[in-house]
């Protein structure tokens, strides 16, 4: 369980696909204008991350890892299907991301108007992908592990999209010099907030 644990803290503050990877930027620019928005990706980026991670740590545990297939017969224990793993884990996330947009145009209209293009664009959010695709290269030894994994970078992500809203709803009010407004600052405060992240390497893991 404290394995477990150590994972999902890891993933969120040491490991922040933002803002230790810079993954997702686009969307995390984007939606990040007001915090009710990012409130709303963030959590369909949780949601996706916790789905599509632990389903495609399953899909490289029995099918494309090599000697995967041994479960189906000792004759494949030399077949090695790896480099199917972007296609198939895309195809993964796609699917889960159409069901969010199908969930999320059901049950919260506005928000779904709100989020526009960036609802289905999740399913080529290089967040979402780089998160199968690390639990990959880790090669975690459990589903549990993945999972917690998979929920720690999406929690991760979410914190940076919304910390970053809350900042651009405040600054509107402040005397930004104008070649800086919109995006120059934006990015300005995403690089001091990804060096106030890096004291979290600090944490004994």
């Amino acid at each position: 369980m404290q394995e477990l644990f150590n994972i999902f803290v890891k993933s969120i503050f040491v490991d922040n696909m933002v803002f230790a990877y810079f993954l997702g930027m686009c969307s995390y620019l984007a939606v990040s204008k007001t915090v009710n928005t990012s409130v709303g990706l963030g959590l369909a980026v949780i949601f996706v991350l916790g789905i599509t991670v632990p389903v495609d740590y399953l899909l490289n545990d029995y099918i494309l890892k090599p000697g995967a297939l041994v479960w189906l017969d000792p004759e494949f224990a030399d077949v090695d299907l790896s480099f199917l793993s972007f296609i198939l884990f895309i195809a993964i996330i796609a699917s889960m991301v159409q069901l969010v947009e199908m969930v999320v145009e059901k049950f919260s209209p506005a928000l779904y108007s709100s989020l526009g293009i960036f609802l289905p664009l999740i399913a080529v959010n290089c967040a979402i992908l780089g998160g199968s695709l690390f639990m990959q290269e880790r090669e975690y030894q459990s589903l549990a592990q993945a999972t917690s994994f998979g929920l720690g970078s999406g929690v991760g992500w979410f914190l940076a999209i919304v910390g970053i809203a809350a900042i651009r709803e405040k600054i509107r009010y402040s005397n930004v010099p104008g070649p800086l407004r919109g995006l120059g600052i934006t990015f300005i405060i995403t690089g001091l907030m990804g060096i106030a992240f890096m004291s979290f390497l600090g944490i004994k893991l």
